[in-house]
């Protein structure tokens, strides 16, 4: 089947995903009436804890994406606090894959709203990324979160392309809701494994913008500690442990030796496969996700700690997931908050007494992906040709997809350089470092773990601005000008 072959289907399939839903007589965009209705029913009004006047609105509830399978995602949408109407439309993705877009991007790292550290309750975020956009929060793919499908054989197919697709339905149909965004310029946003989420989702966009009916105006994408090529990443994460003194250098030169990350049969060898398992477990010891910070130890006690698990598929390229992450007890807050009667009847999810089980990670979902690109690389190569703004940054204490990782992968483009390695700055200090090439930018964050939000707030928000923007990460020339 050809690519316009390809297209042609995929344009009928969401057409007829989303015609039913939108009820509409005049076309799959337009209506005539009930815009306003349709969005004032997920406004929130009631969010237990919530500052009485926070200055924005805010939405939740569910998007459709497949009336015949009963397929629906939850979102979380936050107007930008200050001229809304001027600021542009960024969907957030978490990855995992099978992590909350809500429970981690929202309400732990750039959204307005964090969860407090009794899971009781939420406090003010002074930066919050609403403060630069329109924020929009999805947890995807259908299993995540409070997202869901009446069909049960939907859970057994999940892979990239699914989720694309359904993100891809979900956005033309949560436009419906507010059509006011359905021109605003777009960007996409997302961390982990949201690095293979962002850019195969970006390069749907881009194809189906052929048919105006279907046209978004994506500008670009930012990703954050991004999984990019499996071949890249697994190199980057031995060689970063190694370098960082979490394993010995008789493990790394095993690993050296007989590991071919670029074969199909990485983990048939043995002596390769037992030197990387050392690793992982040196990275049980502590977390991975951000070498120098504790482990949270209110979870759990003795040797089967959630916070230390590892999953891995040894016959997958996959990168292993290891459960935990900086705060580091985050993740038990917000499913103490999640789980309340009242967030969910605030929320749209539940009526307050039938409650729907969330958790932050669904780990079944990591178990059964059936479908992982090995490398998102040709997309990028393919989008900066089109001439997409590309942002890629690193916190430079993540071991889980550290520094090296990425810097392996952006080597592999070949990319021209337009400025060369120097340092970025924010409030007059060293803040990471950055390079400039052809077509994207890649920079890091200096003393940041895997999610950079959490660990550099205000760095995070100024770096934010300045990719919307367009221009480059701030300079000290710009900082001593001020």
């Amino acid at each position: 089947m050809t690519m316009s072959s390809v297209t042609g289907v995929l344009l009928l399939s969401v057409l007829f995903v989303l015609e039913p839903v939108s009820g509409s007589r005049h076309g799959p965009w337009w209506h005539s009436t009930g815009q306003d209705l349709l969005a004032s029913q997920d406004l929130v009004t009631d969010l237990p804890g919530q500052p009485a006047d926070v200055g924005f609105r805010h939405y939740a509830g569910y998007v459709t994406v497949n009336e015949k399978n009963g397929r629906a995602l939850f979102y979380w949408f936050y107007e930008a606090s200050v001229r809304p109407d001027e600021k542009p439309l960024v969907l957030w993705l978490n990855g995992g894959p099978g992590c909350s877009s809500v429970g981690y991007g929202a309400t732990q790292e750039i959204g307005p709203f964090i969860v407090d550290t009794d899971g009781r309750g939420i406090k003010l975020n002074p930066y919050s990324w609403n403060k630069e956009a329109n924020m929009l929060f999805l947890e995807s793919p259908v299993g995540v979160g409070f997202s869901y499908s009446n069909t049960t054989t939907d859970y057994k197919i999940l892979g990239d392309d699914f989720t694309a697709k359904d993100t891809f339905a979900f956005l033309h149909e949560w436009f419906l809701k507010f059509p006011s965004y359905r021109r605003r310029s777009f960007y996409i946003a997302g961390e982990s494994y949201a690095g293979k989420y962002v850019p195969e989702l970006a390069e749907l966009i881009y194809d189906m913008n052929k048919d105006p009916h279907l046209y978004i105006d994506l500008k670009g994408f930012l990703l954050g500690n991004p999984e990019t090529s499996d071949a890249d990443d697994w190199r980057g994460l031995v060689d970063y442990a190694w370098s960082h003194a979490v394993v010995s250098d008789e493990t790394h030169k095993i690993i050296k030796e007989t590991c071919d990350f670029d074969s199909n049969n990485t983990w048939s060898n043995d002596n390769c496969s037992q030197a990387v398992d050392e690793v992982l477990k040196q990275y049980r010891e502590i977390d991975i996700y951000s070498l120098y910070t504790s482990v949270c130890k209110n979870i759990s006690t003795g040797s089967d700690d959630n916070s230390v698990q590892v999953m891995f598929k040894p016959m997958s390229k996959m990168m292993p997931r290891i459960m935990g992450g900086y705060d580091p007890c985050l993740d038990k807050y917000a499913e103490n908050f999640y789980n309340r009667p009242d967030v969910q009847k605030a929320l749209h999810v539940s009526d307050g007494h039938i409650l729907k089980n969330w958790s932050i990670c669904n780990n079944d979902i990591f178990i059964g992906w059936s479908d992982s690109k090995p490398s998102v690389l040709p997309i990028y190569k393919k989008l900066i040709g089109a001439g997409l703004r590309i942002w890629v940054y690193s916190g430079d204490t993540d071991g889980r997809v550290p520094v090296l990782s990425t810097r392996y992968s952006l080597i592999s483009l070949g990319l021209p350089i337009t400025r060369a390695w120097r340092p970025w700055y924010h409030e007059k200090e060293v803040s990471g470092w950055f390079q400039e090439y052809k077509g994207l930018t890649f920079a890091t964050f200096r003393g940041a773990g895997h999610a950079v939000p959490v660990f550099k707030p205000s760095n995070s928000l100024s770096f934010f601005a300045s990719f919307l923007a367009g221009g480059s990460p701030p300079s000290g020339q710009q900082v001593d000008n001020n």
